[in-house]
């Protein structure tokens, strides 16, 4: 199929990318939403058509023992992805040959509680991290660990109980030797720096909550399932977390607040996706189709009456998180099942598309200059970022559902569905 290259402002946003680049080997898809978290990839000659039922295209495909929501990562010649069994008593993390899909080695931790869970979704919903020598995993109330690529167990860190009626699925991130995590959601949320070498906290700081960690005390849910992000900005690196009612930045090194801005949402303080950034523009989506908020980066302390942007108190159900290139947001909808573009400065809808045909759970990850979204009945929708129209480039079906996010790695394309861990490309 024809394909054309990024206008010059998306390929140097995807160049850019790379400035912060966590310290994994080149091509390698180290955590949720690639090697930085945000979305953005310079892989290049990416699979674009597949097709389960026909084997078009497919290397691969693995069997998984659950369905499960946490996406893959690729490490090398490793696939990792996590999966519980026996109603979250069970909680694995599984390495696949990036070959030939066979099982390496599986790590499974027993937890003695049934905890409660929202029905579509699993414990285990959390996506592993590596810097390329080793993996984490966060099995949310079973705790933190740490393993080499051959499986061997190097730590694990208890970091308490975490209970919520719908379940977990915030991922690690990793960089500059730490682990920075948002651990929620439950009664006790917080945000958490580790020691990547022994999993030592260095340090946590509490997020104040209007109620139980489930619900406010109005009733209304409240919880965060977001996944940090490292930015920079002034000169200043930035831990980045949508927390249930406002985004808010830490310093990496202390976890002080160096700013934060409230967010707005009628139908509860839920923060499904990340915020989303771009140049001076942070946008967070809340969950249970409540209020979207965008801001201006920038200032210490309080910056919401300063630099908030603009304000939607409804908006399709955001779970997934999506990406924004050159001031035009590209968001994937869990219900109705639509792509959109904004306008990131002034929220002004520029187009709707239904072409994808259901829900979005998982996320918007560029790859190639093509923006890539797997839907809830596991087709994987490709389609160029243009701000005019939804520019489909192909609808690939594997016939199996899924709410995961696609991983890109050296020319193939990782995908996860509710039976099957799919390899898909040539090399």
């Amino acid at each position: 199929m024809h394909r054309t290259l990024p206008p010059p402002s998306i390929a140097f946003a995807l160049v850019a990318a790379l400035t912060f680049a966590q310290a994994a080997r080149a091509g390698d898809w180290p955590a949720f939403r690639g090697p930085q978290s945000n979305g953005l990839s310079t892989e290049t000659g990416v699979p674009t058509e597949w097709d389960g039922a026909s084997g078009k295209n497919i290397a691969w495909k693995a069997a998984l023992p659950a369905p499960g929501n946490g996406s893959p990562i690729v490490v090398g010649d490793n696939v990792l992805v996590t999966c519980s069994q026996d109603e979250g008593m069970k909680r694995g993390l599984y390495c696949f040959n990036r070959a030939d899909g066979k099982l390496k080695w599986e790590r499974i931790v027993d937890f003695d509680k049934k905890l409660p869970r929202h029905g579509t979704n699993p414990h285990c919903a959390s996506t592993p991290a590596s810097d390329g020598k080793r993996v984490v995993v966060w099995h949310m109330s079973a705790g933190l660990f740490c393993y080499d690529l051959a499986g061997k167990e190097l730590w694990r860190t208890q970091l308490g109980e975490f209970v919520h009626m719908w379940g977990d699925g915030s991922s690690p991130i990793i960089h500059n030797g730490r682990i920075y995590l948002n651990c929620a959601p439950g009664a006790k949320a917080f945000m958490a720096c580790l020691n990547l070498a022994d999993g030592k906290v260095v340090w946590q700081v509490d997020e104040p909550a209007d109620g139980d960690g489930q619900k406010r005390t109005d009733g209304a849910p409240m919880g965060t399932w977001s996944t940090p992000q490292i930015i920079k900005r002034d000169g200043q690196e930035q831990v980045v977390v949508f927390q249930p009612n406002r985004v808010i930045a830490y310093h990496p090194a202390d976890g002080r607040t160096l700013w934060f801005c409230r967010t707005k949402n009628e139908k509860g303080d839920l923060a499904y996706s990340s915020a989303v950034i771009e140049g001076d523009i942070c946008i967070a989506a809340g969950g249970y189709s409540g209020g979207a908020t965008a801001f201006k980066l920038g200032g210490t302390g309080d910056i919401t009456e300063t630099n908030t942007l603009w304000y939607k108190p409804r908006n399709p159900q955001s779970i997934g998180t999506g990406v924004t290139l050159s001031g035009y947001l590209y968001i994937p909808d869990a219900g109705p099942g639509t792509i959109r573009c904004l306008e990131a400065a002034t929220g002004k809808e520029l187009w709707t598309s239904r072409e994808s045909g259901a829900n979005h759970w998982g996320s918007i990850v560029m790859a190639d200059g093509l923006a890539f979204v797997t839907n809830q009945k596991g087709a994987t929708i490709a389609f160029r970022p243009n701000p005019e129209k939804f520019d489909l480039v192909a609808k690939n079906e594997l016939g199996e559902d899924s709410n995961s996010t696609p991983a890109f790695s050296n020319g193939q394309a990782f995908v996860r569905t509710f039976e099957h861990l799919w390899c898909i490309g040539g090399k």
